[in-house]
């Protein structure tokens, strides 16, 4: 059994310790509840409860509201739809089609997970700020001040990628009455907690799991990318890519094979775990019933056979697949010609199981097999994927399924829960910072921020490099992989800039990414509608007419429940997004 140890105690001493943090229905409009208090936490030991959860909230709740964005950002990106039938989790369908209503409970839960997590390391703050004992050295309260810091700049960041106008809220807002208004830009706040814990964290923390100096500075420039300063964000990169340690005080590092990152039996390995910069971590088999377990991912699994047994949800898309078609050189087609003709990568779509069905032979970058299942290859060690027997509905979801978070047969009862009604709640970490994305996003500071476009081709031809390797197996023996780096200086900074954002796709394929950046980079309106275009005639149950509207849909609607909940006289504190 895997019982992974967070910071000081595991996850599940939440619930063994009854620690019931802030954990409200109605944003943040309730006092504390539990068995364990603000006031009787008054020590070390309860400051540290309180911290635990608000690591906890990391993951999430639910599907709806999880860490990974598989619906925000992968879906919503067009990496992948929604997969299974018309009928099952129906609210996703108008998010994909890109006509989401504030009436739809998956933003509600998603605003209820991350101002929970606000207000755990609220309560956190207020703690330790009044903590008058003897058992905890100045040292000690700074860190954990600053890691509760992050961990509020972290939640409210993630709030502000999905609604831009949100509240901010701080330890000494009144817990009694907090209908704070979203009409002040979150920005400010959001660097002023996450440069406090940069300034502030140990290099080391003792304890993996826990936030260091480095995954706050990583965080920290991130967000300057997200406000368009790449000039203060590159030197930032360019620190941690040259100095930067993990929390185990391990050089970061790319792991030796792309795979192993989503291998529980290997992402604890030092030479694996070198590119974890920040993660969620999860835990199985520890008495918690599958609550600290990857519950986020428990619907994306093949349908009626494979692992997890459930749900057939969070399918990639044809667009997506096709992306990792790659020339002679072994270099992705920028143009776009990977949806033309015979690039467009072969599939299985309204052929039954037992129809003959060859698979594509043309060049391919191996990522694609380690991201996505499709017919006749391994699926990790449960066989050739069948096609349509593992497919809920085709006309529906499309012919592939997600592999990226799949866990491997022999590993089921091992690396999974057993303690709930299916087996696909995994041990399986979800990397919400790794080295790759950080060399990207450096690469994406060179060419922006005044750099070298040289230094960024170097940054990307080291993730080319990674994935070229095969280490210890390759998906499909017969497959025809071939995946070169760029060899050819760039001739200009948009030469530079689509071969940068390209890569993103390929190395962060269907891990909550894509959405977000296409909006931080002003093209979410470009790509996305020239996606549709694509993918509705193949798909036209699962997108109908959608089309994405510029200065609307980049950012989702405020929950109506929590417009209504912030009202007084007829008026709400809150606003809402404009279009909606």
């Amino acid at each position: 059994m895997i019982n992974k140890k967070l910071i000081f105690i595991s996850l599940f001493s939440l619930s063994s310790i009854s620690l019931m943090v802030a954990c409200n229905k109605d944003f943040l409009d309730q006092s504390t509840t539990g068995l364990l208090t603000e006031e009787q936490a008054q020590s070390k030991k309860g400051a540290q409860q309180f911290l635990i959860g608000s690591y906890a909230a990391l993951k999430g709740s639910g599907w709806e509201g999880g860490g990974s964005n598989w619906v925000y950002g992968s879906i919503v990106g067009g990496e992948a739809n929604k997969g299974s039938d018309a009928g099952d989790q129906a609210n996703i369908v108008p998010i994909q089609q890109y006509v989401p209503l504030p009436t739809n409970n998956y933003f509600n839960i998603k605003w209820q997970a991350l101002y929970e997590g606000i207000a755990r390391t609220n309560s956190t703050i207020r703690i330790l700020n009044n903590l008058t004992t003897n058992d905890i050295t100045d040292a000690d309260k700074t860190q954990m001040i600053a890691e509760a810091r992050f961990l509020r700049g972290y939640y409210h960041f993630e709030a502000k990628k999905m609604w831009n106008k949100i509240p901010y809220v701080d330890e000494t807002i009144n817990i009694s009455n907090l209908k704070v208004p979203n009409t002040t830009d979150a920005w400010p706040l959001i660097m002023e907690d996450l440069d406090f814990a940069r300034k502030n964290l140990l290099v080391d923390p003792g304890a993996v799991g826990r936030i260091n100096k480095w995954g706050a500075d990583a965080m920290y420039a991130k967000a300057l990318l997200f406000q368009g300063k790449y000039t203060e964000a590159r030197p930032i990169f360019t620190d941690i890519i040259q100095n930067g340690r993990t929390s185990g005080n391990l050089k970061y590092a790319l792991a030796p094979a792309f795979h192993d990152l989503f291998n529980a039996d290997r992402e604890t390995d030092p030479a694996v775990r070198a590119e974890t910069v920040f993660a969620f971590e999860a835990s199985i088999n520890d008495g918690s019933g599958g609550a600290n377990a990857n519950y986020d991912h428990i619907l994306n699994f093949p349908y009626n056979g494979g692992p997890g047994g459930c749900c057939g949800f969070f399918q990639p898309s044809f667009e997506f697949v096709n992306s990792f078609r790659t020339n002679a050189l072994g270099l992705p087609l920028l143009d776009g010609s990977y949806n033309v003709g015979t690039n467009q990568v072969k599939n299985d779509m309204g052929l039954e199981a037992t129809d003959p069905f060859t698979t594509d032979q043309g060049n391919l970058d191996p990522r694609l097999d380690w991201t996505v299942g499709r017919r006749g290859i391994p699926y990790l060690d449960w066989g050739p994927h069948p096609g349509k027997s593992w497919i809920r509905d085709q006309g529906n979801g499309g012919p592939y399924a997600p592999k990226k978070m799949a866990y491997y047969k022999a590993q089921e009862r091992k690396q999974t829960d057993v303690t709930n009604w299916t087996s696909g709640l995994t041990s399986t970490n979800y990397k919400i910072l790794r080295f790759a994305d950080v060399l990207l996003m450096a690469a994406e500071a060179e060419i922006d921020g005044g750099g070298s476009l040289e230094k960024a081709r170097e940054y990307v031809n080291l993730v080319r490099a990674r994935a070229a390797k095969p280490g210890t197996e390759v998906p499909d023996a017969d497959a025809n992989y071939v995946i070169g780096l760029y060899n050819t200086p760039w001739v200009d900074a948009a030469t530079a800039k689509a071969a940068v954002r390209f890569e993103r796709k390929l190395e962060l394929g269907m891990e909550g990414h894509r959405f977000f950046d296409l909006v931080r980079w002003g093209i979410a309106d470009v790509a996305l509608n020239a996606f549709l275009n694509y993918e509705k005639p193949k798909l036209s149950a699962g997108y109908g007419s959608a089309t994405f509207v510029k200065g609307k849909n980049e950012y989702f609607p405020i929950p109506q429940t929590q417009i209504d909940l912030h009202s007084s006289g007829g008026a709400s504190t809150l606003e809402q997004n404009p279009g909606y």
